[in-house]
């Protein structure tokens, strides 16, 4: 399989981007670092917005959701918006605020889960941590991002020996009892708060007395890769759905003088529900629409023209046909790897896809020179959902849900193709030249 040099480079872009973002508080820090020198201006919630036609903007909300947009040169009121939203967070282990403790001497982390992992898939890897610690200061607080590079916990199997039927019955674990990971010896729970505790406050060089609270999630270690006998997939930690986000990301870094308002937006909290101040449920996007409304001097009636003239790019990882589940999938609806984005459907509108919505993203690839793919879920089984639906009530925006085709989804490690990510780069750049 012939792979330019371009998706090469691309490919181990968005490796390097995951392997830098085990939290969705350091995908939105790299996110803004990669606008920052581009030369967007970060504008704040807390302040009165100024924004001229051609300018680059992104706004942070709690530093897990970022909004970035480029002014478009034709009058919003007739041209409208081109969106695509993403999101940042990914399923998987999140630390109880209280974790550390001791049962007989070893030191363990209590942990909860975090959307829908697969769970077996986090036993025998070399854990650390990630997230954000808040630290108390002079003044009141502020946060830290904080990335332990070394393995410091693990999630060990039970021996076949003491577990005769998992080949047969699978790796079953109790999310309270089977999922608290060893990270070191204790005497005692007092001793084992003060390791972690110790540890967090001598990577960030402050006291451990200061720590007030944090968000951290366990990550894995390991680094991506390209694997496959031409290297033609890779492979890698929250590809769902960081490999979205670094391609909305890279579209919109290449979009130069667009006619419509082109935005990218990434949101935290899709895989529980995006019901929160920062999901794709909460106000976020309306209130950058509403404000960016404002500064143009749009009036209510220009405001709702413009969301006539609109499109919404929903874009999440699919569903890659695996060939030894074939019973798994609807048939004619296999979408394969490195064979382009995929369009997704569902008649109960847990996509937000329609005949229109569809074809227009058609257009799009082929406008970009692109293949692309078709996906229904198989009837009798239930089917995911994503932000499209949401945006789509929340927004009445015409609203399409799309994705690359990728292997293993909510697996601590996921499987996907090196064209794809190229492909759905050049889609997303399509649709913000549109």
């Amino acid at each position: 399989m012939p792979i330019s040099t371009e998706a090469r480079q691309r490919a181990l872009a968005l490796l390097e981007f995951i392997d830098a973002s085990p939290s969705p508080w350091h995908a939105v820090k790299h996110v803004e670092q990669a606008l920052a020198a581009q030369g967007f201006t970060q504008l704040s919630e807390q302040d009165a917005w100024q924004v001229n036609p051609g300018g680059k903007y992104y706004v942070v909300r709690d530093g897990g959701s970022i909004i970035a947009f480029v002014l478009g040169q034709a009058p919003i009121a007739e041209q409208g918006f081109r969106i695509v939203g993403a999101h940042t967070d990914s399923p998987g282990l999140r630390l109880k605020p209280k974790a550390a403790y001791s049962t007989e001497g070893i030191a363990q982390l209590g942990v909860e889960v975090y959307g829908g992992p697969i769970l077996a898939t986090f036993t025998d890897r070399d854990l650390s941590l990630a997230g954000r610690v808040i630290v108390r200061t002079v003044s009141g607080f502020t946060p830290h991002l904080i990335k332990l590079d070394q393995a410091i916990a693990r999630l060990p199997n039970l021996a076949i020996h003491m577990n005769r039927e998992v080949n047969e019955k699978g790796l079953a674990l109790n999310k309270q009892t089977g999922l608290p990971l060893i990270f070191g010896h204790a005497a005692n729970s007092e001793a084992a708060r003060q390791l972690l505790s110790d540890t967090l406050a001598n990577t960030l060089q402050v006291s451990a007395d200061d720590i007030l609270s944090w968000d951290l999630a366990l990550y894995d270690t390991q680094t991506g890769s390209f694997w496959g006998i031409e290297q033609e997939f890779i492979a890698n930690s929250q590809l769902d759905n960081l490999a979205s986000c670094h391609a909305a990301l890279q579209a919109l870094l290449s979009t130069e003088k667009p006619q419509a308002t082109s935005i990218c937006a990434l949101f935290d909290h899709e895989e529980v529900g995006s019901e929160t101040a920062t999901g794709a449920g909460g106000s976020f996007l309306l209130d950058v629409l509403e404000r960016i409304s404002h500064t143009q001097q749009l009036t209510a009636e220009d405001k709702l023209r413009s969301f006539s003239h609109s499109f919404f790019i929903s874009a999440d990882m699919a569903h890659a046909f695996h060939p030894n589940h074939t019973g798994s999938y609807e048939p004619c609806h296999h979408v394969q790897v490195n064979q382009g984005p995929v369009i997704k459907t569902n008649a109960n509108q847990r996509y937000s896809t329609n005949a229109a919505t569809a074809a227009r993203f058609i257009q799009l690839c082929e406008q970009a020179g692109v293949p692309y793919q078709q996906y229904a879920h198989r009837t009798d089984l239930g089917c995911g959902s994503t932000i499209g639906p949401i945006m789509a009530a929340q927004l009445g925006i015409a609203t399409v849900d799309v994705g690359n085709p990728m292997w293993a989804m909510h697996s601590i490690r996921e499987s996907a193709g090196v064209l794809d990510h190229s492909y759905m780069i050049d889609t997303l750049q399509q649709h913000y030249a549109n």
